[in-house]
Order: C-alpha cells, then structure tokens, then sequence
C-alpha cells in the first residue's frame, strides 16, 4: 500500500535525525519511493527558538494501519521521541498522512491525517512528491488544497530562495503602501538584489508639494531622468552573490504619475520622452502592486512623517489611486499580482508579512491576478 509521511524535527542536529527516519522507515515500514527535498519552516502551534526541518516521504508497505502506526512509535521512541508533550520541539515527529485511499478513524488513529489541508508545512513537501494526489475524504488534490490553505507560516526550501519564480520582482503601489519596506524585508531576508527609488535627493519634490502647477513639469522630468538611470544601470548588471532582484518601483510609475500632475501640453511632451526611454529598460516578471484606500495611505503617511508629505490631501491620493488603476486595466501581457492589504500589517505583524511572502511566491500567467490577503 502507498503510504504518505509528514517528518519534521528541531532538536539537535536536525538533518540527521530526518535522514536517521527515513532509514528507520525503510528498514521496518517498507521501500521508500519518493522524498520531498528538505524545507525549513516556523513552528506551528507554539514558540520555539529554532525552526523545523521537514520532509514528505512517500513509502510502499505491506503493513496495516495499526501495524504502521506501531512502527512509526518505536521510531519515533529510538529517535529520543515521547508522544504526548503536545506542541513542543521535538527530535523527530512522523506523522501518517494517507494510507492510499482508505480511511481509518479510531481513537488512536485518523487517516488521512485531520489537519492536512491546515498545515502549509506539510502541503509544500508533500506537494513536491504528490501534487496530483486525491484526498479521500475532501476529494481536492494535494496541489488545490495548498492553493487554498489559510495558513501563510514561512516554508522555505534550503538552498533555494522560498518559492520565488522570477528573476526580477517589482513592487509598486500609491504614496505610503509600504513598498520600499516590503522590498526592503525581502531583499534582507533573501539575499536578493535591492533597487530603491532615491525620491529624497529630488530637490524639486518639497517645492512641488507646495506648489504644483508650477514645479510639477521639473520634478515629473527630474524623477524620469533619475529613475531611468538608476534602472539602466542596476538591472542589466548581475550580481553573483544575489539570486534576484526587487524594486520598491517600476519606470511605468513615471508616466502614471505624470498623467495625473501635468497639463495637456506638457503630458504630450513627456508621453514622447517616456516611451524612448521606457522601450530600453527591462520588464518586471512580476508587478505586485500592494493596494490601500486612501484613509490608510494617510494614515502611514502621517506615520512617517516625512514634513513635506503632510499636507498631502486625499484628493491628489484618490488621484494617483485612479491612475494606478487605469495603467494596471491595460497590463494583458504582464504578470501582475493586485493584493488588497488593507487588513494586514505586514510592517509589524510577522503573520501578515508571510502571506505577501507566500503570494508573491506563486506562479502566475500573464495578465491581472486580484487577491485579498
């Protein structure tokens, strides 16, 4: 019979005791078929001081679920393992996830495992060996069950950056969505390449705030030259020590900006500029633009205080908003990912951070992907 295995350990050295289950597994269970690569993941349910390590493990048993489940205590008793500590660190934990397409309820067993669906770092693991595999009960491929899981706690795949698929990953979004800190956390927490806008040497933007039909021009001018510059001179350059790239801005955010603050005249002018310059830079893979309403765009600019951002009116950010929104209409052939993070805090609230984390990380085909994180 085709039997499904969760293990997971974060305790000692963790690599050994996985790999020292397995062979365990191998020599009392039966032939191991397939094992997930090895991911590192937050504890779930309680607080520990060092993440899991955990593997899905596919196995051929002649065994029947009580005979299993025996085998799988003594291993787990070997490896320096007592059931019954509830949520705690732990040598090793194995835990029977399907026993091929039976169901087993009794009191000291439950097959499938109850809180698969519900366990994001047992659906990756087990998604990279199973994907197509049917829960029994839920009748939802392993794959669909992880598209739709609630829990966002960070699983990453060691050697690798967490299930990032593109090259260059540009976040955008309006005035005070927290883009640079979220490019920021990402390009610090996975080694990856930093592009960030230099807004605050733009000596035209305290000038334009106060007043803007006067220096709007200059300063659309001054932030397309600098940001052109900046673009064309970091992401052609690889960088060897970095896996990818991340902007808290794409070149597009020059011409939405320069719809909304220029007259006719000197939005012609600029549109011929931008389309030379915009026709030389590279493409995001994916455009993420984080989208906030206006009351919370205020109140995080407010937040920072920056002084010359203050007198900001909700006007000129519903303003902006609608120019984000008429560009991204028209993105067909991009990936673009539109994430309403009006119930997150994903600057304090670790959680909230790795749901953006976990939806960035999907594969997305070309065109316009709204979710609600």
């Amino acid at each position: 019979m085709i039997t499904y295995f969760s293990l997971g350990s974060n305790l000692g050295n963790r690599d050994e005791y996985l790999d020292h289950a397995i062979r365990l597994i191998s020599e009392r269970i039966g032939q191991i078929v397939k094992k997930s690569s090895v991911y590192e993941t937050d504890p779930w349910g309680f607080n520990a001081d060092v993440p899991f390590l955990n593997r899905a493990v596919e196995a051929e048993t002649v065994l029947t679920p009580v005979e299993l489940l025996r085998e799988i205590l003594e291993i787990e008793k070997t490896l320096g393992r007592t059931r019954g500590e509830g949520y705690a660190s732990r040598t090793i934990d194995i835990d029977i996830l399907f026993y091929g397409d039976q169901v087993v309820s009794t009191a000291d067993l439950k097959i499938p495992h109850p809180f698969i669906q519900d366990r994001r770092f047992v659906l990756v693991p087990l998604c990279e060996i199973a994907g197509r595999f049917i829960h029994p009960v839920l009748d939802t491929s392993i794959s669909d069950l992880l598209d739709s899981c609630k829990d966002f706690g960070r699983v990453t795949k060691l050697g690798q950056n967490p299930d990032f698929y593109y090259n260059f990953i540009a976040i955008e979004g309006n005035i005070g969505a927290g883009k640079t800190s979220l490019a920021t956390r990402i390009s610090q927490q996975f080694n990856a390449k930093l592009i960030l806008e230099q807004f605050e040497d733009n000596a035209f933007l305290p000038k334009f705030y106060e007043n803007p039909s006067k220096y709007a021009f200059p300063l659309e001018l001054s932030f397309l030259a600098s940001r052109y510059q900046q673009l064309k001179d970091q992401l052609p350059a690889q960088d060897l020590f970095k896996s990818f790239t991340v902007a808290d801005y794409f070149i597009h955010k020059s011409f939405i900006f320069a719809g909304k603050n220029l007259d006719a005249d000197e939005f012609s002018l600029y549109t011929r500029l931008f389309k030379i310059i915009e026709a030389s830079l590279p493409k995001p893979d994916l455009l993420v633009y984080l989208f906030l309403s206006v009351d919370n765009l205020k109140g995080n600019i407010q937040k920072r205080g920056r002084p010359y951002e203050q007198n900001i009116d909700f006007d000129y950010l519903e303003k902006i908003q609608s120019g984000y929104m008429e560009f991204l209409k028209q993105q067909q052939t991009m990936r673009t990912l539109i994430i309403d993070t009006n119930s997150l805090d994903f600057v304090n609230c670790d959680a909230d951070y790795q749901k953006l984390l976990a939806l960035i990380g999907k594969q997305y085909e070309p065109g316009i992907t709204r979710v609600e994180a």
